[in-house]
């Protein structure tokens, strides 16, 4: 009996001192996410991120546990255009969302002319939007259906808006943010209003040749509190200036009346020269699997001078809140920088 108890003591001791090999090993990820990749936009559903980006033909989603895992995920090409569309050639900045039990993937599109770029939507019914059949519900525009691309949704109070970015005319050499109330989630219903031109000094980086372009595209919906915030892409994309800048309304206002949103003077996030980034922009969103921390996923290029073209690839990093209830995203980060990875 005496030694039964001994032997009891012993092992009891030895539990309490040996290492605790079952506790959570904090998982790492380094920027970029992947070694290219344009436009980035994730969502999570029933445990998975999906996650796509300009592939410029197709439309690929990707599917992974965890956003820092993109290079080991699962993906497919889900949506090829058929040829010779107005919406076959330069497809770009991909979003996925889920509404009313159907996945809707929603893009820009042309005919291989730059002046016909449109937005447009699919839709599948399936649980997981890697399988059956992607439909193509149709084009997504206004009455004025002018030059449109990166659109986004927010539903707000029970309606659904999109912000995108549009000429005012048939001509190039400027982009604004533009939003409207959505009838269903292939219509827009009412005029666009427009909220944003590029208008403050920051933003009038964007000479092309001999002619200038201002830019304001990729606006991105973030509710905070009280706070309905809008951050968008300011500067051409071909410039290292290519910046994120913010507009913000109050919860309670009129979203379609262009005095309810305000700008903020200064950009939010810009290139970091000294980290090694360039032209950081057209940024999306994405909450922890845990649901605890705010993330900020962000295409950039490594060098400067590399503009528009397959060099850019996506980031992720986490960022906070001032005070004021406007966002923190800080400085980006240093490509091979050990990060811990999203909270689970």
């Amino acid at each position: 009996m005496r030694f039964r108890i001994a032997l009891f003591f012993l092992l009891g001791l030895a539990a309490c001192t040996a290492p605790h090999t079952s506790q959570r090993v904090t998982k790492t990820f380094t920027n970029p996410l992947l070694p290219s990749g344009a436009d980035p936009y994730s969502i999570y559903k029933d445990g998975y991120y999906y996650y796509t980006h300009t592939t410029g033909t197709n439309l690929t989603i990707w599917k992974a546990k965890n956003l820092s895992d993109l290079k080991t995920a699962e993906k497919k090409v889900v949506w090829t255009p058929p040829p010779s569309t107005m919406y076959s050639k330069q497809i770009w900045a991909p979003e996925i969302h889920f509404i009313d039990g159907k996945w809707y993937m929603y893009f820009a599109a042309d005919d291989g002319n730059n002046v016909n770029h449109r937005m447009y939507v699919v839709q599948n019914s399936e649980a997981d939007p890697l399988k059956g059949t992607w439909i193509l519900k149709g084009k997504v525009a206004d009455a004025s259906d002018k030059w449109a691309i990166d659109g986004n949704l927010i539903q707000h109070k029970g309606v659904w808006y999109i912000a995108w970015s549009g000429w005012e005319g048939d001509v190039n050499g400027m982009q604004n943010i533009y939003i409207a109330k959505m009838e269903n989630p292939w219509t827009i219903s009412g005029e666009r209003v427009k909220i944003s031109s590029p208008d403050l000094p920051w933003e009038r980086n964007g000479r092309l040749g001999d002619a200038y372009v201002y830019v304001n595209e990729g606006p991105q919906f973030l509710p905070y509190k009280n706070k309905l915030h809008i951050v968008y892409s300011a500067n051409g994309c071909w410039t290292d200036d290519y910046s994120l800048g913010l507009l913000t309304a109050d919860a309670n206002a009129d979203l379609l009346d262009p005095a309810s949103w305000k700008k903020h003077p200064k950009p939010l996030f810009v290139k970091s020269p000294e980290n090694g980034v360039h032209a950081p922009g057209h940024n999306s969103f994405f909450k922890s699997p845990d649901g605890r921390e705010d993330w900020i996923l962000y295409h950039a290029n490594d060098k400067p001078g590399q503009g528009c073209g397959g060099h850019r690839s996506p980031r992720a990093q986490r960022f906070n809140w001032n005070r004021d209830g406007t966002p923190n995203f800080g400085k980006p980060i240093r490509p091979g920088v050990q990060l811990q990875s999203p909270s689970t």
